[in-house]
């Protein structure tokens, strides 16, 4: 029996043929969290997931275009309820965005708010340069939600804390390839990892990776745990199920 893969960031409505991809998607039985970049896009986003209940649509402002879209922080708060899921959002603290901190944070100081208020949700967060950052955030809304850092690229003593505030995280093929990427992944807990492509704007070779293209980052974890990459597939899996049950508002969760 194949295991189906999980991707639990990758921007579906960023394909070329978006339609094409979330069918390859429904064929193969991925199960996909497909983020989006703007509240604007969610709508249209989400109905890429019709009649595919393995698809999850979350609702997001990304941190490198927060000072472009702050005026749409009104329909994400219109938007929340129909999702449990929020990203893509976080901090950047890359030079070239680090000239909007201010709004960068503001969004996702507004976002984590919103998102305890309502019950708390599941959030894939951005942190590149901005590790320790997005930590100190989420320490102050401890009812937003169960955060997953989406390719963690932070120090190993950021990685415990992280661990410690209950964070999850979504591995990559890049972090997989790259031997300090590869010792990050070995010091996460074993059933707090999910797997992800980040498609399409990670790519392999100089080819974007497909939805649900996950398999060198199962190689890399099979070596990890010691086992067969089939069994490191259903450990994932067993842990987005897990995650999927957790106690968060918006709708009820589907399997």
């Amino acid at each position: 029996m194949t295991v189906p893969s999980v991707d639990f960031h990758c921007h579906l409505d960023l394909y070329p043929d978006p339609v094409l991809a979330a069918q390859r998607c429904r064929d193969q039985g991925t199960y996909l969290l497909s983020v989006t970049t703007t509240p604007k896009a969610w709508r249209q986003t989400a109905k890429l997931a019709n009649g595919a209940a393995r698809i999850r649509t979350s609702l997001g402002l990304h941190p490198q275009i927060a000072h472009e879209r702050i005026g749409e922080l009104s329909l994400f708060d219109e938007l929340l309820a129909e999702t449990r899921y929020i990203g893509e959002v976080g901090l950047d603290g890359n030079p070239e965005f680090k000239t909007h901190w201010r709004e960068q944070n503001r969004v996702l100081n507004h976002v984590l708010i919103s998102s305890a208020r309502s019950g708390g949700r599941i959030i894939s967060l951005h942190s590149r340069r901005a590790t320790t950052q997005v930590l100190d955030t989420l320490a102050q809304h401890p009812e937003a939600g169960i955060p997953v850092l989406h390719w963690f690229s932070g120090t190993k003593m950021e990685l415990e804390r992280a661990v410690a505030m209950g964070c999850w995280f979504s591995v990559s093929s890049a972090m997989a390839i790259s031997k300090r990427g590869r010792d990050l992944i070995s010091a996460m807990p074993k059933d707090q990892i999910l797997t992800e492509t980040d498609g399409p704007f990670a790519a392999v070779d100089g080819q974007p990776l497909a939805p649900g293209d996950v398999r060198i980052v199962q190689e890399c974890l099979a070596s990890c745990w010691r086992t067969d990459q089939e069994e490191a597939a259903a450990i994932v899996v067993t842990n987005f199920r897990r995650l999927m049950a957790s106690n968060v508002g918006g709708p009820p969760a589907t399997s």
